[in-house]
């Protein structure tokens, strides 16, 4: 049997970072296990490719929620990552790391070392920050962050729409403060998509002391009286099992790691004995606590051609299109998910916006499907800290089936009426002079639907997930809690969790920024745990 010092099993944002961080003092050998392939498909790297991989089932697991979730009452596809780099080599690559407060809520649940002052140096080891260092930015890291490499009048319009309508303009929304409306940065480098595979396991793959074994599903964890000592897998069709000297690191995000721990013995006792699974220590959160960002789209129908719709059905931008991304790495193949967005209160009595709003360069009703054949552009308006929760659970004791997520989206009123305020919020954006002048109609909701009742029933047919999946391997101090804050799993000795499911609450943002972060934090931690 093989053995490593350390087994990491996901090689998404949280393993390649930890695998890169354990291996390069030379000290520890590292062995990091990916269920799905090398990043070697060329889409992956085409920022505008993250389109093509929605429906790639070599490269994503293609899951999706419980058919009669919560109030929306169907179910929404939830893609995650199955290739080297995870969802961070299928995602919209924006950087967006959340609110101070969201950290120093952490802090204040009693998970000591993780408020906002103790979680930013991590951010900022991480970070090759385009526009240099300050306070709240690192550039020798291993993360490129970059502006647009060319801006869309659009996008340009919708800020200075926002401010004409009172709303502040903020040029960094991971600065000094969140609030206001402006630009996005992206996880790119020259045009080209910087997953977490490019960033960390480009210099640690080359390395002797790492092992990166791809194609290969994580079946169970293997204890010797309460301490992880191997990892069962299966690769073409074989069963092989590895040995940790040290530690394993489960680091398959927040639907995969939860499922791993069930399949292993580790939850709740009823789930288990459901399907034959001896528990090996009961922890009843392990699955529970799920939270995501639900979101409701607007769409508009444009008066020009300069979309990702026209991209996909006018053969001559398409050309164009191609041709500017070959020799400039420009244009609308070098796009992230969005160009431009805000942070705002519905309220204006709360402390931190409560809603992120993002302008897609494209429309469809078909989350995932072929784009209008107009000019369209969509506003998602995501609801940033809701109160629902829904849980993860495994529907069967074979690795290879899908577990059963249920997030339960806007199960709460109050989730429920932010959604609805944030539409009207943007409606009057978007009436402004200084984007109307783009906008031929709204096509969704459309112009005839405007009483509460109607737009909340809109909600409830159209609202999407913005695919930020965190908290079912919680961490925290009470009864439902899994990890501590050292992310070991408790009552059990040489395990630990590393990924967006340790969040005990969802961050005020996208989650890939605070995924890295977590993992570079957590390599410290290890690693100090083994200095002497």
């Amino acid at each position: 049997m093989d053995k490593y010092d350390f087994i990491i099993v996901g090689a998404g944002s949280a393993g390649c970072t930890l695998a890169a961080r354990l291996s390069e003092n030379g000290k520890y050998s590292v062995c990091l296990l990916e269920a799905g392939p090398k990043d070697t498909n060329p889409w992956i790297h085409v920022p505008i490719g993250y389109a093509k991989l929605f429906h790639n089932k070599k490269l994503n697991w293609m899951y999706k929620t419980k058919d009669d979730d919560g109030w929306i009452n169907r179910s929404i596809p939830a893609p995650r990552g199955k290739v080297l780099g995870g969802t961070s080599s299928i995602n919209g690559m924006i950087y967006i790391r959340g609110q101070k407060e969201d950290y120093d809520t952490w802090r204040q649940l009693g998970n000591t070392g993780w408020s906002y002052d103790d979680v930013l140096p991590y951010f900022k080891k991480s970070e090759i920050q385009q526009r240099g260092e300050d306070d709240f930015h690192g550039s020798t890291g291993n993360l490129h962050v970059q502006d647009h490499r060319d801006k869309h009048p659009l996008a340009d319009a919708y800020i200075e729409a926002a401010v004409d309508e009172g709303y502040e303009r903020n040029n960094d929304f991971n600065g000094e403060k969140q609030e206001g409306f402006g630009p996005f940065q992206w996880t790119q480098n020259k045009g080209r998509r910087w997953s977490t595979a490019k960033a960390y396991l480009e210099d640690a793959k080359e390395r002797q002391n790492v092992t990166i074994i791809t194609e290969s599903l994580a079946s169970r964890v293997i204890f010797n009286d309460k301490k992880a000592e191997e990892i069962e897998y299966t690769r073409k069709g074989k069963k092989i099992r590895i040995s940790a000297n040290k530690e394993i690191i489960l680091s398959l995000g927040a639907f995969n790691s939860p499922q791993l721990l069930q399949l292993s013995g580790i939850g709740d006792k009823k789930t288990l004995n459901k399907y034959g699974i001896e528990t090996i220590h009961e922890l009843k959160g392990v699955g529970e606590n799920l939270q995501d960002h639900i979101n409701a789209p607007i769409m508009y129908e444009l008066n020009k051609p300069f979309t990702a719709n026209d991209v996909f059905h006018k053969l001559h931008v398409r050309i164009g299109a191609g041709l500017n991304y070959i020799f400039n790495r420009k244009g609308l193949l070098a796009m992230g998910v969005a160009y431009a967005g805000g942070f705002f209160k519905t309220n204006p009595l709360l402390e931190t916006p409560d809603i992120q709003s993002l302008v897609l360069m494209h429309s469809s009703t078909a989350v995932g499907g072929a784009p209008h054949k107009y000019p369209g552009v969509t506003v998602v308006c995501a609801l940033l800290r809701p109160e629902s929760k829904g849980y993860v659970r495994i529907k069967s004791s074979n690795p290879a089936d899908a577990p059963e997520i249920a997030p339960n989206y806007l199960s709460e009123e109050r989730d429920r009426l932010k959604l609805l305020e944030s539409i009207k919020i943007i409606r009057k954006i978007f009436n402004n002079k200084k984007i109307s002048s783009y906008v031929v109609a709204e096509k969704y909701p459309g112009p005839s639907l405007n009483t509460d009742e109607e737009l909340l029933n809109y909600i409830k047919e159209y609202s999407r997930t913005s695919y930020h999946p965190v908290g079912t391997c919680k961490m925290g101090n009470d009864d439902m809690a899994v990890v501590d804050e050292e992310l070991k799993v408790r009552g059990i000795k040489s395990l630990r969790v590393v990924d967006a499911s340790i969040m005990p609450t969802l961050v005020s943002g996208n989650t890939n920024a605070p995924t890295i972060m977590i993992a570079e934090k957590a390599a410290d931690m290890i690693l100090n745990t083994y200095k002497n």
